[in-house]
């Protein structure tokens, strides 16, 4: 029966006291992520989380070292995130060639753009703005290349016209019409004219699913596996698509009221918002806009659907938000 067990909860049964501090009773499998395994823990410490990172996604194990780290630093200054279990100082894990982490478990729902409230969006906008704070107090240090460096025009409307031209080769020409629209936006977009001066420390995958609200209150912050130096503002760009836009519509009471949190503990310039949406478009766009789109999961078709509605409303966006 053992050999259908996987050897980490093998070595934890036998020796997690000895290794890390608790006492394993029992545990089940968690089926949220992508290709990490997860299983919840119940221990003598509490609920805890295992979670272990499959090869392919995490190669450079000093960056996923580096975001671990800030992830518990993040806890330790009041940041609603779990705390990472540690060996001897360390807060990834190894055994054979996999590699893992142990955190707390935290209590909390998923709460989609349909259900979300505007104090939720204000404490939502509070914790990325105290987050960004902590990340960016200089301990980490600063002039590091960005993670999203923007291709030039000529580059991504070559991309588009392969989109389109791949489209046609696979029978997909019902879909033209909207990578026509990501060209159409390319060809006419002053891609000098993003502000990239504001860079630092960004969490780098902030939506629905890496989010968990009790009640009012953002009660954790998750996934900080792809923190690394970039625009923190891609952060809110993307909460707030992910919040804010719904039916069709983003709603700007919803919006001011993450930015009005966010001001609370971080510097965000009025009418700011308009280059930020533009970077998250110009950035994501490549990723959703596709000549797979029939095959996009349910998340994968949100995102694309929020990349469509930037492209089709880029020239009203200093009109709607250009004042927030």
């Amino acid at each position: 029966m053992n050999q259908d067990i996987h050897p980490i909860l093998l070595e934890l049964q036998r020796n997690s006291q000895q290794l890390y501090g608790f006492e394993l009773h029992s545990w089940a499998p968690v089926s949220l992520g992508w290709l990490n395994l997860k299983w919840k823990l119940i221990t003598d410490r509490g609920e805890l989380l295992l979670k272990i990172y499959h090869a392919k996604r995490y190669k450079d194990v000093h960056v996923l070292t580096r975001a671990l780290e800030q992830q518990q630093k993040s806890h330790d200054f009041g940041v609603p995130c779990p705390e990472l279990i540690t060996r001897d100082g360390e807060v990834l894990h190894s055994l054979e060639d996999e590699k893992f982490i142990i955190m707390q478990f935290y209590p909390g729902n998923r709460v989609k753009p349909k259900d979300i409230n505007k104090l939720q969006m204000y404490e939502l906008g509070l914790v990325t703005g105290k987050m960004h704070r902590i990340l960016n107090d200089t301990s980490m240090g600063e002039g590091i290349t960005s993670q999203f460096v923007p291709k030039s025009r000529e580059e991504r409307i070559s991309h588009w016209h392969h989109v389109m031209e791949e489209a046609a080769n696979n029978d997909m020409t019902h879909l033209q019409s909207r990578i026509e629209l990501q060209l159409k936006l390319t060809e006419t977009f002053d891609v000098d004219s993003l502000d990239t001066t504001l860079t630092g420390w960004t969490h780098r995958d902030l939506w629905v699913d890496n989010l968990l609200f009790y009640e009012n209150k953002v009660s954790a912050v998750l996934d900080f596996d792809r923190l690394n130096f970039d625009y923190p503002e891609l952060d809110v760009a993307r909460a707030i698509m992910s919040w804010a836009f719904y039916n069709g519509d983003l709603r700007t009471d919803f919006v001011s009221a993450f930015l009005d949190g966010y001001r609370m503990e971080y510097v965000y310039p009025s009418g700011r918002l308009v280059n930020s949406l533009r970077m998250l478009w110009y950035m994501e766009s490549e990723w959703w806009i596709t000549a797979e789109m029939d095959d996009h999961n349910v998340v994968q078709s949100r995102f694309a659907e929020e990349m469509i509605w930037l492209s089709q409303n880029d020239e009203r966006l200093p009109v709607t938000v250009g004042n927030l």
